[in-house]
């Protein structure tokens, strides 16, 4: 302010003096400003006043920023922004998150096909899918989604016919399983166990070795908008003043658990094992198991170091393995040992010891075995990709010698007060807990209320998935109050290969469970599905074997409200 009082000042000062008369003087060395001297001023004056009164501009800051969301972008991506100033149309708005192309950075946003867990579909093809898109498929299927879903992925499948219906996002499922023939296309963080997920040409998002590049179902979504903001946004998510946007499928959180049924290296398995190698049994189902991320086992039978040759069914009901049969057990992968079985004190508590020290030198975990009960019956935990679950389990059919008490080794008993406390103990630590059990044996597919009431009541305590490891014959599932409960598997290596009699050539039918988490999260289950063969070897079903088989498990499974696919037991 100084310089510009200054200026304001000096000049009437000149002009006055340059136009009044001048007194002269003696002293030569003062002289009257000149007529230059009075312009340079003047002109250095304006010069000033014009610099000072310019308007400065200042930068821009991430206040300035204003907002368009384009109805393409999920819920869960615009969510993710917290509070954000929205524009009032897009055409004011300095910033758009929307659509991009897939040369662009971005982030990549993953859907899934999908389609009530009932459902006898298992895969198409992107060429089948973008018929049944058009309405042109036969069968023709209603296929829901949301609103962004369908803005997002018409540029992948096209114009849909009018088979295709939005519907808001807590709405679909219940759509979906009124009717047989549906699909419904999914944001992958909205999938749940309710639903199967189709594979697309063999890509499925819930797998481990999937590849987004190859797979048609996904966009991609970025900021677009004035080069300024754009450089104000960025600098705001470096200093991490804003949210840096992220895709909705991470491969780091996803767990891959597979659980099997009756596991028992003895008798005709056995002696296919010494004929044709250890090996042997596994050799057809090997990659579904060794490619989860954890494989679950639920060996019957203890190793012993004693254990004489097999002898092939008929045979004694005493079992015991030899201790190299356990590289069939290397060989599929296994990682987590259940041994509710009712025969690991068939050849003495010796055996079990034995066995527990094999496992613990190849480092599985073990449970609802042990040297005590304490032991038996404690949960075992693991942490994968952030997820973290706890394994636990019982044996309530005895034979009662088996069990382990307080000073003695083996199989745990089902102490359902101390299950519930310590299930719901693990569930408030943010375990997703696995309860199993080796329960009364049957041969056949429906359920009893007897057998409802105790594994539903795991599934009251907290457990997202309820086993039954004990059935011979593969038994039903259902959905409970939020958990997946499967009544039984059936056999994975055991000898059973009845074709008629009291037992029914179900014993040769399978299921291998393969279990979804992600982000700490139960989200999906599959049913694969195998075929016993050579008393030792189960291969997976032939298309028309697992239709055959799933039809007849879905017939005696009560969905509640999905009349067609229940009939009366």
């Amino acid at each position: 302010m100084r310089k510009k009082s200054l200026a304001v000042f000096l000049i009437p000062f000149i002009f006055l003096s340059s136009c009044a008369p001048q007194a002269e003087s003696s002293d030569s060395s003062v002289s009257s400003p000149t007529q230059v001297q009075v312009e340079a001023a003047i002109s250095t004056s304006a010069v000033v006043q014009n610099q000072e009164t310019t308007p400065t501009v200042a930068p821009a800051s991430l206040s300035d920023l204003n907002f368009w969301i384009e109805p393409s972008v999920p819920a869960q991506l615009a969510n993710s922004l917290g509070s954000i100033s929205i524009a009032p149309e897009e055409s004011s708005a300095n910033l758009r998150l929307g659509l991009i192309s897939d040369q662009e950075p971005g982030v990549v946003w993953i859907y899934a096909l999908a389609t009530p867990f009932s459902s006898l579909l298992d895969e198409m093809s992107l060429s089948a899918l973008k018929s049944a898109w058009k309405g042109t498929s036969d069968p023709s299927y209603d296929i829901y989604l949301e609103e962004s879903t369908l803005a997002a992925l018409e540029v992948v499948l096209g114009q849909p016919g009018a088979n295709v219906m939005t519907l808001e996002a807590d709405d679909i499922l219940a759509a979906s399983w009124e009717d047989e023939n549906t699909l419904a296309i999914l944001p992958f963080e909205a999938l749940e166990p309710r639903w199967k997920i189709i594979a697309i040409d063999g890509q499925s998002p819930i797998h481990n070795d999937f590849e987004s590049d190859a797979y048609p179902l996904k966009a991609t979504f970025g900021w677009q908008g004035d080069s300024v903001m754009m450089s104000v946004l960025s600098q705001a998510v470096d200093k991490d003043e804003f949210i840096q946007i992220a895709g909705n499928r991470d491969p780091t959180q996803l767990t891959v658990l597979v659980m099997t049924g009756v596991t028992a290296l003895v008798r005709a398995t056995a002696v296919k094992m010494e004929e044709k190698g250890m090996t042997y049994p596994g050799e057809a189902v090997r990659d579904w198991l060794v490619n989860a991320d954890l494989t679950h086992i639920s060996n019957e039978v203890s190793f012993s170091p004693v254990c004489p040759d097999p002898v092939s069914y008929p045979g004694a009901l005493i079992f015991c393995s030899k201790p190299e049969y356990i590289e069939l057990l290397d060989y599929v992968g296994t990682d987590i040992l259940e041994l509710t079985g009712n025969h690991g004190i068939d050849w003495g508590r010796d055996a079990l010891t034995y066995s527990l020290g094999l496992y613990e030198d190849r480092g599985w975990l073990v449970y609802a075995s042990g040297e005590s009960a304490a032991q038996a019956r404690e949960a075992v935990t693991v942490e994968h990709n952030g997820n973290r679950l706890a394994f636990i389990g019982c044996n309530p059919a005895g034979p009662e010698f088996i069990w382990a008490t307080e000073t003695q080794s083996g199989v745990a008993n089902c102490d359902y007060p101390w299950m519930w406390q310590r299930i719901r103990q693990l569930t408030d630590e943010g375990y997703q807990v696995i309860s199993t059990f080796q329960y009364f044996e049957t041969y056949r597919h429906y359920v009893e209320p007897f057998e409802e009431r105790d594994f539903r009541s795991m599934a009251d305590a907290g457990a997202v998935i309820v086993s039954g490891s004990q059935a011979h014959h593969p038994m039903a599932m259902e959905f409970y109050d939020g958990s997946f409960i499967h009544y039984g598997l059936g056999n994975l290596f055991f000898d059973q290969m009845h074709t008629g009699g009291l037992i029914p050539d179900a014993t040769r039918k399978e299921f291998i469970d393969r279990h979804v988490f992600y982000n700490n999260r139960h989200i999906s289950t599959e049913l694969l599905t195998a075929m016993l063969e050579d008393y030792a070897r189960p291969r997976p079903m032939s298309p028309a074997e697992r239709f055959d088989f799933l039809t007849e498990i879905f017939a005696v499974t009560d969905w509640g409200d999905v009349p067609w696919i229940y009939k009366e037991k």
